[in-house]
Protein backbone atom coordinates (compact mmCIF):
# COMPACT_ATOMS: atom_id res chain seq x y z
CA UNK A 1 0.00 0.00 0.00
CA UNK A 2 1.14 3.39 -0.87
CA UNK A 3 2.23 5.69 1.70
CA UNK A 4 -0.31 9.26 1.65
CA UNK A 5 1.32 12.12 1.37
CA UNK A 6 -0.36 15.46 2.66
CA UNK A 7 0.34 18.92 2.14
CA UNK A 8 1.75 21.15 5.45
CA UNK A 9 -1.12 23.30 4.85
CA UNK A 10 -3.16 20.44 5.44
CA UNK A 11 -2.49 20.17 9.67
CA UNK A 12 -1.52 23.97 10.02
CA UNK A 13 -3.53 25.69 13.03
CA UNK A 14 -3.81 29.00 14.28
CA UNK A 15 -5.23 30.05 17.56
CA UNK A 16 -5.30 33.08 19.43
CA UNK A 17 -5.97 33.36 23.37
CA UNK A 18 -6.93 36.45 25.61
CA UNK A 19 -4.59 36.61 28.86
CA UNK A 20 -7.02 35.94 31.40
CA UNK A 21 -6.38 36.76 35.09
CA UNK A 22 -6.14 32.83 35.85
CA UNK A 23 -3.04 32.49 33.45
CA UNK A 24 -1.30 34.74 35.21
CA UNK A 25 1.92 34.01 37.88
CA UNK A 26 2.12 35.97 41.08
CA UNK A 27 4.40 38.63 39.24
CA UNK A 28 1.49 39.31 36.98
CA UNK A 29 2.51 37.80 33.64
CA UNK A 30 0.91 34.71 31.59
CA UNK A 31 2.45 31.85 33.71
CA UNK A 32 4.95 29.64 31.74
CA UNK A 33 3.35 26.27 32.13
CA UNK A 34 -0.26 27.78 30.82
CA UNK A 35 1.64 29.09 27.65
CA UNK A 36 3.36 25.14 27.96
CA UNK A 37 -0.30 24.07 27.92
CA UNK A 38 -1.29 25.63 24.98
CA UNK A 39 1.76 24.95 22.76
CA UNK A 40 1.32 21.11 23.88
CA UNK A 41 -2.52 21.24 22.27
CA UNK A 42 -1.78 22.95 19.70
CA UNK A 43 1.04 20.61 18.54
CA UNK A 44 -1.04 17.86 19.48
CA UNK A 45 -3.86 18.91 17.24
CA UNK A 46 -1.94 19.75 14.33
CA UNK A 47 -0.52 16.13 14.86
CA UNK A 48 -3.85 14.62 14.90
CA UNK A 49 -5.01 16.42 12.07
CA UNK A 50 -1.92 15.42 9.91
CA UNK A 51 -1.77 11.38 11.65
CA UNK A 52 -6.01 11.00 10.73
CA UNK A 53 -6.07 9.97 14.31
CA UNK A 54 -4.34 9.30 17.97
CA UNK A 55 -0.79 11.13 18.78
CA UNK A 56 1.13 11.26 21.87
CA UNK A 57 3.90 13.74 22.83
CA UNK A 58 7.78 12.39 23.14
CA UNK A 59 9.29 15.80 23.29
CA UNK A 60 9.60 19.70 23.60
CA UNK A 61 12.65 21.23 22.18
CA UNK A 62 14.07 24.56 22.62
CA UNK A 63 11.41 26.11 24.54
CA UNK A 64 12.65 29.43 25.48
CA UNK A 65 10.75 32.67 26.82
CA UNK A 66 11.69 35.66 24.80
CA UNK A 67 9.14 37.77 26.51
CA UNK A 68 6.45 37.67 28.33
CA UNK A 69 2.80 38.54 28.06
CA UNK A 70 0.24 40.10 30.47
CA UNK A 71 -3.05 40.24 31.14
CA UNK A 72 -5.54 41.08 27.98
CA UNK A 73 -2.41 40.36 25.86
CA UNK A 74 -3.85 38.36 22.84
CA UNK A 75 -1.49 35.45 22.37
CA UNK A 76 -1.48 33.94 18.84
CA UNK A 77 0.00 30.35 18.23
CA UNK A 78 1.26 29.25 14.72
CA UNK A 79 1.23 25.30 14.27
CA UNK A 80 2.74 23.26 11.62
CA UNK A 81 4.44 19.88 10.76
CA UNK A 82 8.03 20.59 9.79
CA UNK A 83 9.35 16.83 9.44
CA UNK A 84 7.81 13.32 9.42
CA UNK A 85 9.57 10.13 10.19
CA UNK A 86 7.76 6.68 10.07
CA UNK A 87 5.32 6.85 12.96
CA UNK A 88 6.92 10.71 14.13
CA UNK A 89 6.53 13.96 13.40
CA UNK A 90 7.82 17.23 14.56
CA UNK A 91 5.90 20.53 14.83
CA UNK A 92 7.04 23.26 15.61
CA UNK A 93 4.96 26.41 17.45
CA UNK A 94 5.03 29.68 16.89
CA UNK A 95 4.05 32.06 19.60
CA UNK A 96 3.32 35.93 19.41
CA UNK A 97 1.74 38.71 21.01
CA UNK A 98 -0.55 40.66 18.84
CA UNK A 99 -1.73 44.18 19.60
CA UNK A 100 -4.93 45.38 18.25
CA UNK A 101 -3.31 47.16 14.93
CA UNK A 102 -2.12 43.39 14.61
CA UNK A 103 1.42 44.12 15.03
CA UNK A 104 2.85 40.45 16.32
CA UNK A 105 6.10 40.34 18.70
CA UNK A 106 7.40 36.87 19.14
CA UNK A 107 7.42 35.21 22.64
CA UNK A 108 8.45 31.16 22.22
CA UNK A 109 9.41 28.97 19.27
CA UNK A 110 9.28 25.29 20.58
CA UNK A 111 9.32 22.35 18.70
CA UNK A 112 7.44 18.99 19.60
CA UNK A 113 7.91 15.86 18.67
CA UNK A 114 4.64 13.41 18.55
CA UNK A 115 3.94 10.10 17.69
CA UNK A 116 0.77 8.72 15.89
CA UNK A 117 -0.65 5.59 17.98
CA UNK A 118 -3.73 3.35 17.25
CA UNK A 119 -6.47 2.49 20.16
CA UNK A 120 -3.47 0.36 21.54
CA UNK A 121 -1.09 2.80 21.98
CA UNK A 122 1.21 1.19 19.47
CA UNK A 123 2.83 3.28 16.91
CA UNK A 124 0.98 3.34 13.55
CA UNK A 125 2.39 5.05 10.40
CA UNK A 126 2.18 9.05 9.38
CA UNK A 127 1.36 10.46 5.96
CA UNK A 128 4.65 11.54 4.09
CA UNK A 129 4.57 15.90 3.56
CA UNK A 130 4.79 17.67 0.42
CA UNK A 131 7.48 20.49 0.43
CA UNK A 132 6.22 22.90 -1.62
CA UNK A 133 8.34 26.08 -1.04
CA UNK A 134 12.01 26.74 -0.23
CA UNK A 135 11.25 27.69 3.25
CA UNK A 136 9.46 24.22 4.09
CA UNK A 137 12.50 22.27 2.50
CA UNK A 138 14.91 24.62 4.66
CA UNK A 139 12.70 23.98 7.74
CA UNK A 140 12.74 19.86 7.06
CA UNK A 141 16.72 19.97 6.76
CA UNK A 142 16.95 21.93 10.41
CA UNK A 143 14.44 19.48 11.18
CA UNK A 144 17.34 16.49 10.22
CA UNK A 145 19.25 18.03 12.22
CA UNK A 146 17.11 18.68 15.81
CA UNK A 147 16.69 15.05 15.06
CA UNK A 148 20.06 14.09 14.63
CA UNK A 149 20.84 16.05 17.99
CA UNK A 150 18.11 14.38 19.73
CA UNK A 151 19.17 11.04 19.32
CA UNK A 152 22.93 12.10 20.41
CA UNK A 153 21.21 13.52 23.69
CA UNK A 154 18.83 10.20 24.16
CA UNK A 155 22.13 8.19 24.09
CA UNK A 156 23.96 10.63 26.53
CA UNK A 157 21.03 10.29 29.22
CA UNK A 158 19.14 13.25 28.42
Amino acid sequence: MERETKKIADSMIEHIYQVRPEHLNAAGRLFGGKLMEWIDEIAGLVGMRHSGGNITTASVDNLRFIRGAFQHDLVVLIAKVTYVGNTSMEVRVDTYVEDFSGTRKPINRAYLTLVAVDDKGVPRQVPSILLETESERAEWKAAEKRKELRIQRKKEGF
